[in-house]
């Protein structure tokens, strides 16, 4: 049997998202030299809503982009579709050269995902800086990475499960721990 229990609802969701939104202004010092990148897929709506607030903060468009990370993955299983390669779609506009990238994600977890995402990143050019903003943050890291903007942190153990609903994708905005007993 399995118990679910909505930790953010659409408003706190947007609540942290805001809260992000100031905090890499502040960090950064202003957006100039800032481009933030989703991680496909939920990761990249969420750098879409991140670019908004910003955008209403500062009265001026933030640069974005999105990263399909598959061919990155250290997950061989994930890397072909009926034996063939599966092509990354890497979408920034921009060169990285001496930018601050701020890559997005949903859920911050083993970090391999975020690794996938930093060799990406690299492939392109070398940034100034690497942030990481992420909306979760359930613990239980196999890499030594770390989020710099976490929307909240909430401890897991290895059999709960979290997901992340986007009204975009799902059709709600949430935030759900899965217990399993």
């Amino acid at each position: 049997m399995s118990q679910t229990t909505v930790l953010l609802d659409g408003p706190s969701m947007n609540r942290a998202i805001t809260r992000i939104a100031h905090e890499i202004i502040e960090r950064n010092k202003g957006i100039d030299e800032c481009i933030l990148v989703g991680i496909k897929t939920r990761g990249d709506f969420l750098a879409k809503r991140l670019a908004e607030r910003i955008q209403m903060i500062e009265g001026r468009p933030i640069r974005t982009g999105e990263l399909d990370i598959t061919l990155y993955r250290d997950d061989l299983s994930t890397k072909f579709d009926n034996g063939e390669p599966r092509v990354q779609e890497v979408d920034i506009n921009y060169v990285v050269e001496n930018q601050k990238i701020i890559l997005v994600d949903d859920v911050l977890y083993t970090g391999r995902t975020v690794r996938a995402a930093l060799d990406a990143v690299m492939d392109l050019g070398r940034p100034s800086q690497i942030q990481l903003a992420v909306l979760v943050d359930r613990g239980h890291r196999e890499l030594p990475i770390r989020a710099d903007y976490v929307g909240k942190n909430i401890p897991t153990s290895s059999t709960e499960r979290i997901t992340v609903n986007i009204q975009e994708v799902d059709g709600e905005d949430s935030v759900k721990l899965h217990k399993v007993d």
